[in-house]
């Protein structure tokens, strides 16, 4: 499944693939953990994070700011850290504060001058729309974990994309996480550009569209620079 000869639309992926979200996160837990004399293990945080989270999410649906009070509460018990469900609330409340990555403005302004952009996130829409406010370029949609209620890799957030641009001719969607969008994507025939900045190795799995380490070499792909 080659990328499109005529692309249209480009849609992103969120946290990961233009925010920062382990060092946002990281630097949550460990201001809040701070105030118990606590170190977090930021090696450890990361794949914690996202195995608790991800056990949350294939739940019944709710909203990602309480997804992440509840996956704040089992973190820190993995970690040992005493933390009282109470304070929990500090990891939603961090979110606005998550990085973008140092190449994402440049990059979203390139695409954006050349295509219709979009953003499909596991997030609900309070949430997005602060973190929006890091980004210089307006969207031409978005579609929310909140809109769809449910979390990728459940492929709804992808056909009520396809439903609003009018199919999927044309789209192509450039993401980070294998698991959550290049899988859902590659069985919805839509192509995809893996942005693997740590350099994962697949074991098995089928490949995406395209490989690409950072977003300036997917604008390239896409020659949107």
């Amino acid at each position: 499944m080659p990328l499109p000869k005529d692309v249209r639309f480009v849609t992103f992926d969120c946290y990961g693939t233009l925010i920062d979200w382990e060092l946002g996160a990281y630097d949550a837990f460990q201001k809040e953990a701070d105030r118990d004399g606590f170190t977090i293990d930021r090696a450890a945080l990361a794949p914690l994070f996202v195995n608790v989270q991800r056990e949350i999410e294939r739940g019944s649906y709710e909203l990602y700011a309480e997804v992440l009070r509840r996956t704040a509460v089992r973190v820190a018990k993995e970690l040992d850290w005493n933390l009282e469900p109470s304070r929990s609330g500090f990891l939603p409340a961090s979110v606005p504060a998550w990085p973008t990555f140092r190449e994402t403005n440049a990059q979203l302004e390139r695409f954006a001058k050349k295509y219709e952009i979009g953003i499909l996130s596991n997030v609900d829409d309070k949430l997005l729309g602060a973190t929006r406010r890091h980004f210089r370029v307006d969207f031409d949609l978005v579609v929310t974990a909140q809109q769809v209620r449910s979390y990728k890799p459940d492929p709804a957030h992808f056909r009520e994309c396809a439903r609003r641009i009018g199919g999927k001719t044309g789209w192509v969607h450039v993401a980070s996480g294998y698991e959550t969008d290049v899988e859902p994507c590659l069985k919805m025939k839509v192509p995809v550009i893996w942005v693997n900045r740590k350099g994962e190795k697949l074991d098995g799995q089928k490949k995406p569209t395209e490989e690409v380490k950072t977003l300036r070499d997917a604008a390239k792909l896409l020659k949107a620079v």
